[in-house]
């Protein structure tokens, strides 16, 4: 299972998206306070319509005791100042994705102390950063990738129309 840890999300939609993301893949969410919002938030949760019951997530109020409820867990910390691009790294099974907050993402010293294991998604010189669940969809999906997607479906079928050929929609 993989593990997307928030540090001090601050936007409820975001926040939201990720849960979605989360219920999607089988990953766990961690959550490290201060919370921008409420966990009751009605944005947080309509952005999750009806995933919330296939997610499983779990709320520390600092860092350090996130840290020690999680010992020994193999962290990577996504980061526009990081030198390292996320699809050149090879997740173990049960990787941290840890990311940072919306509007400052994660701490410099926090960065300084784990730079080797920094990753960043590639932009346009100018661009400040994506999107904070936009990143964490597309580094999570890479670890999950180089898994084989295990666990999750990897086809889908077309409804037929009813009663319509599908000539009508070529």
């Amino acid at each position: 299972m993989m593990h997307i840890v928030l540090v001090e999300p601050e936007i409820p939609q975001n926040t939201g998206n990720i849960a979605r993301t989360c219920a999607a893949t089988g990953a766990m969410l961690h959550l490290i306070e201060p919370l921008g919002f409420e966990l009751s938030d009605k944005y947080l949760k309509r952005v999750g319509l009806d995933y919330w019951h296939m997610m499983t997530y779990r709320v520390y109020p600092d860092w350090e005791s996130f840290l020690a409820q999680n010992s020994g867990a193999q962290m990577y910390f996504a980061s526009t100042k990081a030198q390292k691009v996320y699809s050149d790294i090879e997740y173990p099974e049960n990787a941290y994705l840890v990311f940072g907050r919306e509007t400052r993402g994660l701490d410099e010293r926090l960065l300084q102390a784990n730079y080797g294991r920094c990753v960043r998604v590639p932009m346009r010189e100018g661009a400040r950063s994506l999107n904070l669940a936009n990143s964490v969809a597309v580094v999570l999906f890479e670890a999950l990738r180089q898994h084989g997607f295990e666990g999750l479906e990897r086809s889908g079928r077309l409804r037929e129309a009813e009663g319509e050929p599908w000539s009508d929609y070529v």
